[in-house]
Protein backbone atom coordinates (compact mmCIF):
# COMPACT_ATOMS: atom_id res chain seq x y z
CA UNK A 1 0.00 0.00 0.00
CA UNK A 2 1.03 3.53 0.77
CA UNK A 3 4.04 2.63 2.93
CA UNK A 4 5.60 0.15 0.52
CA UNK A 5 5.22 2.51 -2.45
CA UNK A 6 6.21 5.67 -0.52
CA UNK A 7 3.07 7.26 -1.88
CA UNK A 8 2.65 9.68 1.01
CA UNK A 9 4.56 12.46 -0.79
CA UNK A 10 2.41 12.70 -3.93
CA UNK A 11 -0.63 12.18 -1.71
CA UNK A 12 0.37 15.25 0.28
CA UNK A 13 0.68 17.23 -2.98
CA UNK A 14 -2.86 16.22 -3.92
CA UNK A 15 -4.10 17.25 -0.47
CA UNK A 16 -2.47 20.66 -0.85
CA UNK A 17 -4.12 21.21 -4.25
CA UNK A 18 -7.54 20.14 -2.96
CA UNK A 19 -7.31 22.31 0.13
CA UNK A 20 -6.12 25.28 -1.94
CA UNK A 21 -9.28 24.80 -4.04
CA UNK A 22 -11.39 25.00 -0.88
CA UNK A 23 -12.09 21.28 -0.51
CA UNK A 24 -12.29 19.65 2.90
CA UNK A 25 -9.80 16.80 3.13
CA UNK A 26 -9.49 14.33 6.01
CA UNK A 27 -7.69 11.06 6.55
CA UNK A 28 -9.31 8.14 8.32
CA UNK A 29 -6.84 5.74 9.91
CA UNK A 30 -7.89 2.27 11.04
CA UNK A 31 -6.27 1.13 14.32
CA UNK A 32 -4.62 -1.86 12.62
CA UNK A 33 -3.67 -0.15 9.36
CA UNK A 34 -0.10 -0.64 8.24
CA UNK A 35 2.48 -3.05 9.56
CA UNK A 36 2.38 -1.65 13.10
CA UNK A 37 0.08 0.68 15.05
CA UNK A 38 0.71 4.31 14.19
CA UNK A 39 2.69 3.60 11.02
CA UNK A 40 0.36 5.55 8.74
CA UNK A 41 0.23 8.47 11.13
CA UNK A 42 4.04 8.60 11.02
CA UNK A 43 4.16 8.35 7.21
CA UNK A 44 1.67 11.18 6.80
CA UNK A 45 3.49 13.35 9.35
CA UNK A 46 6.79 12.61 7.59
CA UNK A 47 5.29 13.93 4.34
CA UNK A 48 4.00 17.06 6.09
CA UNK A 49 0.29 16.26 6.16
CA UNK A 50 -1.25 18.43 8.90
CA UNK A 51 -1.99 16.26 11.91
CA UNK A 52 -5.34 17.96 12.54
CA UNK A 53 -6.83 16.38 9.39
CA UNK A 54 -5.73 12.85 10.36
CA UNK A 55 -8.53 11.13 12.26
CA UNK A 56 -9.08 7.77 13.88
CA UNK A 57 -11.87 5.38 12.86
CA UNK A 58 -14.18 6.50 15.68
CA UNK A 59 -13.77 10.17 14.74
CA UNK A 60 -14.56 9.84 11.03
CA UNK A 61 -16.78 6.80 10.58
CA UNK A 62 -20.14 8.52 11.05
CA UNK A 63 -19.26 11.14 8.42
CA UNK A 64 -18.87 8.88 5.37
CA UNK A 65 -22.53 9.18 4.39
CA UNK A 66 -21.91 12.94 3.95
CA UNK A 67 -18.62 12.42 2.07
CA UNK A 68 -18.30 13.10 -1.65
CA UNK A 69 -15.23 10.94 -2.32
CA UNK A 70 -13.46 8.35 -0.20
CA UNK A 71 -10.00 7.47 -1.52
CA UNK A 72 -8.81 4.12 -0.18
CA UNK A 73 -5.13 3.31 -0.58
CA UNK A 74 -4.06 -0.31 -0.23
CA UNK A 75 -6.67 -1.24 2.38
CA UNK A 76 -8.82 -4.33 2.20
CA UNK A 77 -10.06 -5.92 5.44
CA UNK A 78 -10.19 -2.57 7.25
CA UNK A 79 -12.77 -1.23 4.73
CA UNK A 80 -14.69 -4.48 4.16
CA UNK A 81 -18.45 -4.06 4.46
CA UNK A 82 -18.84 -7.80 5.18
CA UNK A 83 -17.72 -7.04 8.72
CA UNK A 84 -21.03 -5.24 9.23
CA UNK A 85 -23.32 -6.75 6.59
CA UNK A 86 -22.55 -10.48 6.74
CA UNK A 87 -22.99 -12.11 10.16
CA UNK A 88 -21.38 -15.30 8.79
CA UNK A 89 -18.22 -13.57 7.59
CA UNK A 90 -14.92 -14.42 9.25
CA UNK A 91 -14.54 -10.71 10.01
CA UNK A 92 -18.11 -10.15 11.26
CA UNK A 93 -18.10 -7.57 14.03
CA UNK A 94 -14.63 -6.21 13.27
CA UNK A 95 -14.57 -2.40 13.32
CA UNK A 96 -14.12 -1.07 9.78
CA UNK A 97 -13.99 2.30 8.06
CA UNK A 98 -17.41 2.64 6.39
CA UNK A 99 -16.04 4.06 3.14
CA UNK A 100 -18.81 2.42 1.08
CA UNK A 101 -21.24 5.01 2.47
CA UNK A 102 -19.48 7.83 0.59
CA UNK A 103 -21.02 9.02 -2.68
CA UNK A 104 -17.96 7.80 -4.59
CA UNK A 105 -15.27 5.35 -3.50
CA UNK A 106 -11.93 5.08 -5.28
CA UNK A 107 -9.84 2.10 -4.20
CA UNK A 108 -6.16 1.98 -5.10
CA UNK A 109 -4.58 -1.48 -4.83
CA UNK A 110 -1.93 -3.52 -6.56
CA UNK A 111 -4.46 -6.29 -7.25
CA UNK A 112 -7.93 -7.52 -6.38
CA UNK A 113 -6.50 -10.15 -4.03
CA UNK A 114 -8.17 -10.70 -0.67
CA UNK A 115 -6.66 -9.15 2.45
CA UNK A 116 -4.99 -10.89 5.39
CA UNK A 117 -8.28 -12.40 6.51
CA UNK A 118 -8.76 -14.05 3.11
CA UNK A 119 -12.25 -12.54 2.77
CA UNK A 120 -13.44 -11.05 -0.51
CA UNK A 121 -14.42 -7.41 -0.22
CA UNK A 122 -17.91 -6.54 -1.56
CA UNK A 123 -17.00 -2.83 -1.48
CA UNK A 124 -14.81 -3.42 -4.54
CA UNK A 125 -17.91 -4.50 -6.51
CA UNK A 126 -20.33 -1.78 -5.40
CA UNK A 127 -21.73 0.60 -8.02
CA UNK A 128 -20.20 3.62 -6.30
CA UNK A 129 -16.68 2.10 -6.30
CA UNK A 130 -13.98 2.53 -8.92
CA UNK A 131 -10.81 0.45 -8.73
CA UNK A 132 -7.41 1.90 -9.66
CA UNK A 133 -5.03 -1.03 -9.84
CA UNK A 134 -1.30 -0.43 -9.76
CA UNK A 135 1.51 1.01 -7.67
CA UNK A 136 0.21 3.45 -5.04
CA UNK A 137 2.96 6.02 -5.59
CA UNK A 138 2.53 6.10 -9.36
CA UNK A 139 -1.25 6.27 -9.05
CA UNK A 140 -1.03 9.04 -6.42
CA UNK A 141 1.36 10.97 -8.67
CA UNK A 142 -1.09 10.77 -11.58
CA UNK A 143 -4.03 11.76 -9.38
CA UNK A 144 -2.06 14.64 -7.85
CA UNK A 145 -1.12 15.94 -11.31
CA UNK A 146 -4.72 15.66 -12.47
CA UNK A 147 -6.08 17.45 -9.42
CA UNK A 148 -3.42 20.17 -9.73
CA UNK A 149 -4.33 20.78 -13.38
CA UNK A 150 -7.99 21.29 -12.40
CA UNK A 151 -7.31 23.60 -9.45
Amino acid sequence: GLAVAKGQYPLKEMVESLRAAGKKVRFGIHPVAGRMPGQLNVLLAEAGVPYDIVEELEEINDDFDETDVALVIGANDTVNSAAEDDPNSEIAGMPVLRVWKANQVIVMKRSLAAGYAGVENPVFLKENTDMLLGDAKETCEKLAAGVKSLA
